[in-house]
C-alpha cells in the first residue's frame, strides 16, 4: 500500500483489505507432503497463511499444495509444516522428515494411492511410538464407490488413520478426489479443543461442495467399515461421524478403537502426564518420598481430566521402584474414556 505524504496540517487516513487465510493461534500444526516443483524438495517449511503458501509453492489448481494448506488453516490449524517433493519417489523420505517434527497433530498428503497412504500410516504410527503422537487423514479417489472405500479402510486398519469420503468438487462444480475434504478435517482435528467431543457435526469450511451424498444404508456400511463420512446439508458441509480405520485385530472384528475420540483422549491424557512428570521430577531421587509425590501428581492430572469430562473415571494408581533397575520408577493406572453422544432415541407413549 502506497501512502501520499502531504504537507498540509490535518488528520489523514488509509485502509486496505485482505482475504488472507491465517492459522489459528490456539491450534496445533498439520504436516503436509505434496509434489511441488516450485520449492526445494525435502525442505520443510512452516506456513501460517495462505498468501505465504502461494508465494512458496504457487497456485495451480484445486488440489495443489497451497489449496490444501488454505483448507487446513481455515479449519483451525495454527500452521502447516509443508514438505515439498519433486516426484512420487520422495514420499517416504518426506514422511520420515515429518516424523521428527514436534507438535504435529495430523499428517496429510496429496496422494490417494493406497501404497502411499500405507507409508503415511506407518510414519504416524512410528512417530507416536516415540512420544510424538499424531493422526493421519487420508482420502479416496474421485467418485470412489462405497465398497472400494471400505476395502481401502481395511487395508489401512489403524486407530491413527482417518479415511474421509466422499470426494469434493472444484470451483466449477466438477468432481475431484477427497483430498480437500481430508485437509479440512485435518484442520478441525488440529484446531484443539476438547478431545472427548465427537467429530460428528463439526463444520468444514472453505470447501466448494461434495461430489455426492450417501443414503442411510451406505452411511451404515461406511461407518461399520472404518470410513468417516461427510455430508452437505443446506450448503453446510459437516462430518457425520468420526471413525478410525481400525476395524479388526488380527482376523477378528474389533470395535475398541472405532470412535475417533478414543485415540484422541489417549493422546491427550498420556502426553499430559508425561509432560507434568518431566517438568516436576527432572532431577529427583527414587525414594519413597519422591514416589509418593509422583503418585500425587498423577492423581492430580487425572482429576483434572475427570473434571473436564475427558475421562469418566480412573483407579489403581500405583508407583513403585523397579526391582531390576533401582533408577527406574514404575507408574501404573487405569482410566475410562468419555464417550461422545452420537444418538438420542425418543420413545413416545401416546394416549388417545
Amino acid at each position: 500500500m502506497s501512502i501520499t505524504v502531504h504537507q498540509r496540517p490535518g488528520v489523514y487516513s488509509s485502509y486496505d483489505a485482505s482475504s488472507v487465510v491465517s492459522g489459528s493461534g490456539s491450534g496445533r500444526l498439520v504436516g503436509l507432503v505434496a509434489v511441488n516443483t516450485q520449492s526445494e524438495a525435502g525442505v520443510p517449511q512452516t506456513i501460517t497463511s495462505y498468501d505465504k503458501a502461494v508465494t512458496a509453492f504457487g497456485s495451480t489448481g484445486d488440489e495443489d499444495m497451497a489449496e490444501l494448506i488454505r483448507l487446513a488453516l481455515k479449519n483451525g490449524a495454527s500452521g502447516v509444516v509443508a514438505v515439498p517433493i519433486a516426484s512420487e519417489d520422495g514420499y517416504q523420505a518426506a514422511f520420515d522428515t515429518l516424523a521428527e517434527v514436534e507438535d504435529l497433530a495430523v499428517v496429510i498428503c496429496d496422494s490417494t494411492d493406497q501404497t502411499v497412504q500405507q507409508k503415511q500410516r506407518d510414519s504416524v504410527v512410528q512417530a507416536s511410538q516415540t512420544r510424538r503422537e499424531r493422526l493421519a487423514v487420508v482420502a479416496g479417489g474421485t467418485a470412489e464407490e462405497v465398497e472400494a472405500l471400505i476395502a481401502r479402510a481395511k487395508e489401512l486398519n489403524s486407530e491413527r488413520v482417518v479415511l474421509v469420503a466422499p470426494g469434493a468438487v472444484d470451483r466449477e462444480g466438477e468432481a475431484i478426489s477427497g483430498l480437500a475434504v481430508a485437509a479440512a478435517v485435518a484442520g478441525v482435528l488440529a484446531g484443539g479443543g476438547d478431545p472427548a467431543l465427537p467429530l460428528g457435526g463439526a463444520e468444514l469450511v472453505g470447501l466448494y461442495g461434495l461430489d455426492g451424498r450417501y443414503g442411510d444404508g451406505d452411511l451404515d456400511l461406511l461407518i461399520l467399515g472404518g470410513v468417516t463420512p461427510v455430508e452437505s446439508v443446506g450448503g453446510v458441509v459437516s462430518v457425520v461421524r468420526g471413525i478410525t480405520t481400525r476395524t479388526t485385530t488380527g482376523e477378528a472384528a474389533d470395535s475398541t478403537w472405532r470412535e475417533l475420540a478414543t485415540i484422541r483422549i489417549v493422546d491427550d491424557v498420556i502426553p499430559s502426564l508425561r509432560s507434568a512428570l518431566r517438568s516436576k521430577f527432572r532431577r529427583a531421587k527414587n525414594t519413597p518420598q519422591s514416589r509418593s509425590a509422583i503418585r500425587a501428581q498423577v492423581v492430580l492430572e487425572l482429576e483434572n481430566k475427570l473434571e473436564r469430562e475427558i475421562i469418566t473415571g480412573y483407579e489403581n494408581v500405583s508407583v513403585a521402584a523397579d526391582s531390576e533397575d533401582p533408577t527406574r520408577c514404575l507408574v501404573e493406572f487405569s482410566f475410562t474414556v468419555a464417550h461422545g453422544l452420537n444418538q438420542i432415541w425418543l420413545s413416545a407413549h401416546i394416549t388417545v
